[in-house]
């Protein structure tokens, strides 16, 4: 399966439970959501589950935006990219555990 790879979707609805904690009147979709979508999206892929990750946050997320993250085949582990139109928000190496 080397060099496949696999695309979803990504939106956090504004009612998400994590946003009125970060940050109050100015909500962020935090981090801790944003890795539990991408393995989420690893389980759907690979019927895996997150072992271990490697995670960069490089832009913020608001709720309502539209994303997408992609992850990569690398093996043993997988490369991750969360993407808002061209904007890299994260990026990571994935290892999962069946």
């Amino acid at each position: 399966m080397s060099g496949a790879s696999f695309p979803a979707p990504l939106r956090i609805d504004a009612s998400h439970p994590a946003l009125p904690g970060h940050f109050p009147g100015n909500p962020i979709v935090p981090g801790v959501v944003l890795l539990r979508c991408v393995a989420d999206a690893l389980r759907e892929w690979r019927g895996q589950r997150l072992h271990r990750f490697d995670a960069k946050f490089l832009a913020p997320l608001l709720p309502e935006q539209d994303a997408s993250i992609e992850l990569q085949d690398e093996g043993a582990r997988v490369r991750f990219t969360v993407r808002r139109g061209g904007t890299v928000l994260a990026r990571g190496l994935l290892e999962g555990a069946p």
